[in-house]
């Protein structure tokens, strides 16, 4: 029976130094009875050197720490605990690589702490520490992805500005705060004059830049954090402007116009002008000229623009309520 008890120890000795984490048994006094190859690879210490020494002796950093109070619980309470991944990455010092400890880049750890009842000891309690890197990494890239996703989703895939989808989630939610706050909020319509001659005349690869162009001009003239332009369609952008009234959107759209002009990208085709520029619509809505929908506002904004083209482009035209 001796003998079957022996072999059974090593076998299980055995099992553990073949497992793929770490595993740690501590007695009633939280003195380490053992620790597998998985602990020694990673931490750098022997398990001669930890056998018999107290853990949070052995390794100090994790004393008063989450880790030592679970330990108390399953020794005191009969009470296991899971060490939270997202508040805990690693509690361990434990690296992949010698470079890595160099460097000081942890392993990135899940930790199980759990009672255990040796057949008439004092209890134990078992501390598995798993590595989770490389979830930790794809759960990172994940999110990454995610986000560029969300990124393309909302954005003009040409221009990098907001496009036609996010400025309609954006003006809806500007014009319920604009009128919850009671609030001005104005709306642009640009569009780039005789953009299908420029076309026509120097090709779609050099139209692209032109939007390029014209689109990262319009955008670096906006500077307050809720200001957003959009590429609404084609050659035709949309900026929303909230909490700013009447004569404020005229005096930006003013200024957009020049900017453009200020370009000088040649347009042979553009009439008198030989030079790439725009007409701008603008409309505003008032806590006293309030409208029920944003296509009202946009529909307002796109009459001005439609009187700018037909007045001879190259200008601003403030959408005058009926």
């Amino acid at each position: 029976m001796a003998d079957l008890a022996e072999n059974r120890l090593s076998m299980l000795e055995s099992v553990l130094d073949a497992m793929s984490l770490g595993a740690i048994v501590l007695d009633g006094q939280r003195r380490v009875v053992l620790w597998n190859r998985w602990m020694a690879q990673y931490s750098g210490i022997g398990a001669p050197a930890a056998h018999g020494r107290a853990l949070f002796e052995l390794l100090p950093e994790l004393a008063g720490k989450r880790l030592e109070g679970a330990v108390d619980q399953a020794l005191r309470d009969n009470f296991p605990a899971v060490l939270s991944q997202t508040l805990h990455k690693a509690p361990f010092p434990l690296f992949l690589h010698a470079g890595a400890r160099a460097a000081g880049e942890r392993m990135q750890q899940a930790i199980a702490v759990t009672p255990l009842a040796i057949g008439g000891q004092a209890r134990h309690c078992l501390i598995q520490v798993s590595d989770v890197s490389v979830a930790v990494a794809r759960e990172h890239l994940l999110r990454e992805q995610a986000l560029e996703l969300r990124s393309q989703t909302f954005s003009d895939g040409l221009t990098g500005i907001a496009n036609r989808r996010h400025f309609d989630v954006a003006i809806e939610k500007e014009m319920r705060r604009s009128k919850r706050a009671g609030t001005p909020l104005s709306l642009l319509m640009i569009d780039i004059d005789c953009f299908k001659a420029y076309n026509d005349h120097y090709g779609h690869q050099q139209g692209d830049d032109c939007l390029v162009k014209v689109a990262a001009a319009l955008a670096a003239m906006l500077q307050r954090p809720l200001d957003l332009i959009a590429r609404y369609g084609g050659e035709e952008f949309v900026v929303v402007l909230p909490e700013m009234d009447a004569a404020g959107s005229v005096t930006m759209a003013e200024a957009m116009r020049l900017c453009i002009t200020e370009l000088a990208i040649p347009h042979h085709n553009a009439g008198a002008a030989r030079h790439v520029t725009v007409s701008v619509g603008v409309a505003t809505q008032s806590p006293d000229n309030p409208v029920e929908h944003p296509a009202e506002l946009i529909g307002a904004a796109d009459r001005a623009l439609y009187t700018a083209k037909r007045d001879g482009r190259d200008r601003v035209v403030m959408h005058a309520p009926e």
